[in-house]
């Protein structure tokens, strides 16, 4: 074993980043080093189907910290290494270059990989996903080449990406198996409201379409087959479909876990000294009504991230953050307070029409999460009424002109 780390953390995107951050910061003084199968430094991974695929950011602007940052507190980047193996036993983990490297505790960080098209023509050349910069740099390499663009899924990267094609001047049709964009994480009025928006800028926004394969010539994509036969002309296709949790090597070392690594309220695995946070943990979460969940977001993996290195550092944390997100598209930035998952009312406050306007969401009466669209007030006062789970007359909640910090109770 060339290399042992008193603290290894295996993933180099915002929850690995800030648990190095704030372990130092923490005051933990044992070796750590920070292993990521890219060959970058640390980045910021939100503004890659936003700013940075738009040109409106270069990359030096989406580090997370600059690389004198790392090197004045003595975290080692080990980058371009991916983990296959891990012996909890002899406590060390092997990289798919045959590397063995020692740890005293492990933070797994590893996010999760796109997920790919299940259909034949997946892996044509063209046939893009929104995960790293290296995926991105090609898109941006192909693009002037391209004029017709099928986005396959409605979710928060495949409408991004959608709005920032558009703006290119590409023919941008993108396409939903569900009823509506945004199915798995807002409300309908959301949903339409998104929907008409893409429309209006141009995209041919399909609802309820089956892909069935991706056709090519020479190897590249050339359309997409639908589900009724009919073929969509594409000189590209992105893939926004979600991702799969990167956890085989520690779900094969004995770890609990199935779709995610299950953690407890301190981030530990059920394998000793391993530690897993971001988008690959698994855990309960009482904004969800306690239901098991993994929480795709940098909230979660900075919150989480704080968690286990604070538990590392000998200082006793718990995670029960209230998750938040946003999402920027065209002139519209959405803002997310809470998990909407489980509601059974809604209120609509303010007018879509104007493009400024808040999704409050119920469920049995409280509030457990606001969708905020260029209503960035909504969005910070709300915040309270999904911490207290506020019980709130809809009426009072639908009232744009009472701001929501009345409707709180005491601070």
């Amino acid at each position: 074993m060339k290399q042992r780390f008193d603290v290894l953390i295996v993933g180099a995107g915002h929850a690995g980043a800030q648990a190095a951050i704030m372990l130092r910061q923490s005051k933990y003084e044992g070796s750590v080093a920070l292993l990521g199968d890219e060959p970058e430094l640390p980045y910021e991974r939100p503004p890659l189907s936003k700013d940075y695929l738009a040109g409106d950011k270069s990359f030096e602007r989406i580090l997370i910290r600059p690389e004198a940052f790392w090197t004045e507190r003595a975290v080692t980047l080990l980058p371009g290494r991916r983990v296959v193996s891990v012996d909890p036993a002899a406590h060390s983990v092997t990289t798919a270059d045959g590397e063995t490297i020692g740890y005293g505790k492990l933070i797994w960080a590893a996010g999760g990989a796109a997920r790919r098209l299940p259909c034949p023509g997946g892996d044509l050349a063209g046939v893009h996903t929104v995960r790293t910069r290296a995926d991105v740099d090609r898109m941006l390499g192909e693009l002037a080449g391209v004029s017709r663009v099928v986005v396959i899924g409605g979710g928060y990267i495949g409408l991004e990406a959608a709005a920032v094609l558009t703006k290119f001047g590409k023919s941008v049709t993108l396409l939903e198996a569900l009823d509506r964009v945004l199915a798995r994480v807002a409300g309908e009025a959301l949903s339409r409201f998104y929907e008409a928006e893409h429309r209006a800028h141009g995209v041919d926004v399909r609802l309820g379409v089956g892909v069935t394969a991706l056709e090519g010539e020479g190897g590249r994509v050339t359309g997409v087959r639908l589900a009724d036969g009919s073929l969509l002309p594409a000189d590209m296709v992105i893939v926004g479909i979600g991702i799969v949790p990167e956890v085989g090597p520690l779900l094969a070392a004995g770890a609990e876990g199935g779709n995610g690594v299950v953690v407890d309220s301190r981030c530990r695995t059920s394998l000793a000294d391993v530690f897993a946070v971001g988008d690959c943990a698994l855990h309960v979460n009482r904004f969800a009504g306690g239901t098991e969940m993994r929480v795709e977001s940098v909230q979660n993996a900075n919150d989480q991230a704080s968690v286990a290195a604070k538990i590392i550092a000998g200082i006793d944390a718990e995670y029960d953050a209230v998750p938040w997100f946003w999402s920027n598209q065209y002139d519209l930035r959405l803002q997310t307070i809470g998990l909407s998952t489980g509601h059974d009312a809604t209120v609509v406050r303010g007018d879509p029409a104007a493009r400024s306007f808040s999704v409050v969401y119920l469920k049995a009466g409280r509030v457990v999460a606001l969708d905020c669209v260029n209503a960035t007030k909504d969005y910070v006062q709300g915040r309270k009424l999904v911490l207290d789970g506020a019980v709130v007359a809809p009426a009072q909640l639908a009232d744009a002109a009472v701001p929501l910090k009345d409707l709180a109770g005491p601070a």
